[in-house]
C-alpha cells in the first residue's frame, strides 16, 4: 500500500514599498542651495547643508505646501501638529552625522491609492493600496566609487554633497501587495500622482524617485508575516517587478530547503538578475532618533489646508474612471491616456473641440505618440493643436478627406501647424464629378465579376470599389462625392 505524498505547501508573498520621492523645489530643504541635478561635484553646498557648527536649519515653505498636496492626493489624515526628528547614523555621505527627518509625529498618516491592472482582454481590476504614512526629510551626498559601481571592490571613493539637504518625501505603504506587477503598478501610480501635483518629475534615471521594497513570504492562511528582506537598487519600474518576483522564488527555495531567512538589506544586480547580500537590516532604534532642536514643530491651519486642497487637479484614478464611464473609452485607453497629465490634457482639449473620443484617442496614442516618441518630444511643445486635431477628425468622419490624405497631412500640422482646409487643398483633392466619373468607369469595367455581384446585392462591395478609386487617385478622390458618384453608377 502506497501513502500519497504529503501536500506541497503554498506561499503567498507580503509586499510593501518605501519609496523616496524628491520635490522639484528650486532649493534644498533648510537652505538656499540650489537643487539643480548635473551640476559640477560640490558646487551647490554651503555652511547649513554641510552641517557646519552655529549655522541653522530653516524650512522652506514649498517642501511643506508639496508635503501636504501630496497627502490630500493620497487620501491621507494630514496632522494637525507635527515635527522634525534627528535620526542619528554614520556616514561619508551625511555631513552632520545626522538627518532631518520625522519620526512618530509626520505629516502625513493612513492615505491609500488605487493601482489598475489590465490583462490581455483589456479587463481592468482595480484594488486599493494603503499609505502608512509620508513625512519630509533632507537628502543625504552621493558616494562615487573608483574602480567599482559599490564600495566592495572600489580603490578609492570620493563625496559629492550637491544631493545633501534635497527635499524628498519618503511615503511607506501598507503590506497591501502580493506580486512584483502589483508593487511594479503601485510604484508606477505614485509617481502619475507626484507628477500631476507638479511636485516632483519622477525621474528614476537621476533619482528623484527611489523605491526601496519589503519581501516577505508566508504560508496561505498563515497570520504572520514572515521575515523581510529589503531590497535596493532598482532603477525602473521592470526591475522592481522583476526583483520582486526573484525573491518570492529565493525565500520561498530557502524556506523549502529547510533554511532559515535573515532580516537583511539586499542589492538587485542588474546584470546577473539576481538579489545579493548587502547588510543585516537595522531597526528604529539602531537610528536613536529624538525631537529635532532647530526646528519648531509645524502646525498646518484648517484654512490653508482647504486652500492647497482646493489647488488640486484631477488625479489619475479619478481621469480613468470619467474616461471609461463618460466618454466609453475602454479600460487600456483610458490608462494610457492618462499616464501623463499633458497628453491627458490635450485629448480632453481635443474632444472639447468637438472629436469623438474614440478617434480622438486613437490619433493620439496612435500617429502623435508614434511622433513625440521618435523626436523625443513632449505633447506641449508640436505645432498641431487641440483644436486642428479635432478639425482633421472630423473632416475625416464627414467624409470630406481619407484617412490617408490626413497622414500625408499630418507630419506637417505636427511641425508647422496652420489649416486643414488650406492643406487639404494644396494636396490636389480630387473633387470635379466629371474627371471623378472618368475614373470610376474605368474602375467598373476593369471589375465586371464585382459589378454583378453588387447588382445582385452584395451591396457591401461598395467598399471595394472605394477603394480602387482611391488606390487609382493616390487617395487624392473628395470621398464624399466619390461615394455618391459610385452609388450612383453601380446601381445604374
Amino acid at each position: 500500500m502506497t501513502t500519497a505524498a504529503p501536500a506541497k505547501t503554498k506561499y503567498e508573498a507580503i509586499i510593501g514599498l518605501e519609496t523616496h520621492c524628491q520635490l522639484s523645489t528650486a532649493t534644498k530643504i533648510f537652505c538656499n542651495c540650489s537643487t539643480k541635478f548635473g551640476a559640477a561635484p560640490n558646487e551647490n553646498v554651503c555652511p547649513i547643508c554641510m552641517g557646519m557648527p552655529g549655522v541653522l536649519p530653516v524650512l522652506n515653505q514649498k517642501v511643506l505646501e508639496y508635503a501636504v498636496k501630496a497627502g490630500l492626493a493620497l487620501n491621507a489624515e494630514i496632522a494637525p501638529y507635527s515635527k522634525f526628528d534627528r535620526k542619528q547614523y554614520f556616514y561619508p555621505d551625511l555631513p552632520k552625522n545626522y538627518q532631518i527627518s520625522q519620526y512618530d509625529l509626520p505629516i502625513c498618516e493612513r492615505g491609500w491609492l488605487e493601482i489598475e491592472l489590465v490583462d490581455e482582454e483589456g479587463n481592468a481590476t482595480r484594488k486599493k493600496i494603503g499609505i502608512t504614512r509620508l513625512h519630509m526629510e533632507e537628502d543625504a551626498g552621493k558616494l562615487v566609487h573608483a574602480g567599482s559601481d559599490r564600495l566592495s571592490g572600489s580603490t578609492y571613493s570620493l563625496v559629492d554633497f550637491n544631493r545633501t539637504g534635497v527635499p524628498l518625501l519618503e511615503i511607506v505603504s501598507e503590506p497591501d501587495m502580493r506580486s512584483g506587477q502589483e508593487a511594479a503598478e503601485y510604484a508606477q501610480e505614485l509617481r502619475r500622482i507626484m507628477r500631476y501635483l507638479e511636485v516632483s518629475d519622477g525621474n528614476m534615471q537621476e533619482g528623484s524617485l527611489r523605491c526601496d521594497v519589503n519581501v516577505s513570504v508566508r504560508p496561505v492562511g498563515q497570520k504572520e508575516f514572515g521575515t523581510k528582506v529589503e531590497i535596493k537598487n532598482m532603477n525602473s519600474f521592470s526591475a522592481i517587478q522583476r526583483a520582486i518576483d526573484y525573491e518570492i522564488d529565493r525565500q520561498i527555495s530557502a524556506l523549502e530547503a529547510g533554511e532559515k531567512i535573515v532580516q537583511e538589506t539586499r542589492l538587485w544586480e542588474e546584470g546577473s538578475q539576481k538579489t545579493i547580500s548587502m547588510r543585516k537590516k537595522e531597526g528604529s532604534s539602531d537610528y536613536r532618533y529624538f525631537p529635532e532642536p532647530d526646528l519648531a514643530p509645524l502646525e498646518v491651519p484648517a484654512e490653508q489646508k482647504q486652500h492647497w486642497k482646493e489647488e488640486l487637479p484631477e488625479l489619475p484614478a479619478a481621469k480613468r474612471h470619467r474616461y471609461e464611464s463618460e466618454l466609453g473609452l475602454s479600460p487600456y485607453d483610458a490608462r494610457v491616456l492618462t499616464d501623463d497629465r499633458a497628453v491627458a490634457e490635450y485629448f480632453e482639449a481635443t474632444v472639447t473641440n468637438g472629436a469623438s473620443p474614440k478617434q480622438a484617442a486613437n490619433w493620439v496614442m496612435g500617429d502623435i505618440t508614434a511622433y513625440l516618441n521618435n523626436e523625443k518630444l513632449s505633447i506641449t511643445e508640436i505645432a498641431l493643436k487641440p483644436d486642428t486635431l479635432a478639425e482633421l477628425i472630423s473632416l475625416i468622419e464627414d467624409k470630406t478627406i481619407s484617412g490617408k490624405i490626413a497622414k500625408e497631412i499630418l507630419p506637417e500640422l505636427l511641425t508647422k501647424g496652420g489649416s486643414v482646409q488650406e492643406m487639404v487643398k494644396d494636396k490636389g483633392l480630387i473633387s470635379d464629378p466629371a474627371v471623378l466619373e472618368q475614373i470610376i468607369d474605368k474602375i467598373i469595367a476593369a471589375n465586371p465579376k464585382e459589378l454583378e455581384q453588387y447588382r445582385k446585392g452584395k451591396t457591401k462591395l461598395l467598399g471595394f470599389f472605394v477603394g480602387q478609386m482611391m488606390k487609382e487617385t493616390s487617395g487624392r478622390a473628395d470621398p464624399q462625392l466619390t461615394n455618391q458618384l459610385l452609388t450612383k453608377k453601380l446601381q445604374s
